[in-house]
């Protein structure tokens, strides 16, 4: 499998959580991607790779952000759009255009989502929408006709506004256990997106619904993620996934 990059927020407003990363070091990363010859796969590329109808190309990233906030299409699309990089965004579908009030406030900082316009116009730029659920539930806390009704309304919200019923499902806070995968798959998802810690427990390392991911945070500012790099980031990477949900605990 190729590294699935996660990414939040790319913007220059410093806040006190982990997820914000400013855009000259998100530039930095892509532009040292593109010169070394890596290039990005779009969510149907990734598909095939993850079901085993062709193996991964060499020097392939997957290039996600969760949670669909505005700054992305002044920071961080530009930059991809210029390279040739497509990426996978992920919405919380009722808050298109709105402020995450839905969000704990580190810092007290109010940042606006993508709106509608905002995706329909990324979308033909290679931008794809895809979902990250109805309103940011923690999908494994909710009983299963709650859980099923935020996988279905973000689905059917992206496909009537944008015109494309999305392959890819981000899971909240990463948060997926069998039962959730398979309402996953009910509501007609193929890809499906957790942190590494879920992925790794969940023990389906080849399972497209449970791919894992490697975050990208507010430190990784060398000219290509620590992630890219191997070694250090597996035990790294997993505490520092588990302290960041920790810290977003209250969102949900």
């Amino acid at each position: 499998m190729p590294p699935i990059l996660c990414y939040h927020k790319v913007d220059p407003r410093l806040e006190l959580g982990f997820t914000q990363l400013g855009p000259h070091v998100f530039r930095r990363q892509v532009e040292t991607l593109a010169r070394l010859g890596w290039r990005a796969l779009g969510g149907a590329e990734l598909l095939e790779v993850a079901s085993g109808a062709r193996p991964a190309p060499e020097r392939t990233v997957v290039f996600t952000f969760d949670d669909g906030y505005a700054a992305l299409a002044e920071h961080a699309f530009p930059v991809l759009a210029d390279h040739g990089f497509p990426a996978l965004v992920f919405v919380i579908t009722d808050y298109a255009g709105r402020e995450n009030s839905w969000d704990v406030q580190y810092g007290w900082r109010v940042f606006r989502h993508l709106s509608w316009d905002d995706l329909a116009r990324w979308q033909e730029r290679g931008i794809e929408a895809h979902a990250h659920g109805a309103t940011h539930a923690r999908l494994t806390w909710l009983p299963d006709a709650e859980a099923a009704d935020e996988l279905g309304r973000a689905r059917e919200a992206i496909a009537q506004r944008l015109g494309r019923a999305p392959l890819g499902i981000s899971y909240p806070f990463g948060a997926v256990d069998a039962r959730v995968r398979a309402l996953a798959e009910a509501a007609g998802y193929r890809l499906g997106f957790a942190g590494p810690v879920a992925a790794a427990a969940a023990g389906e390392k080849h399972d497209p619904l449970v791919l894992a991911r490697l975050p990208v945070y507010g430190w990784d500012r060398f000219g290509v993620p620590l992630v890219l790099r191997g070694g250090v980031w597996g035990s790294v990477g997993r505490g520092a996934a588990r302290l960041t949900n920790r810290c977003a605990i209250g969102t949900a």
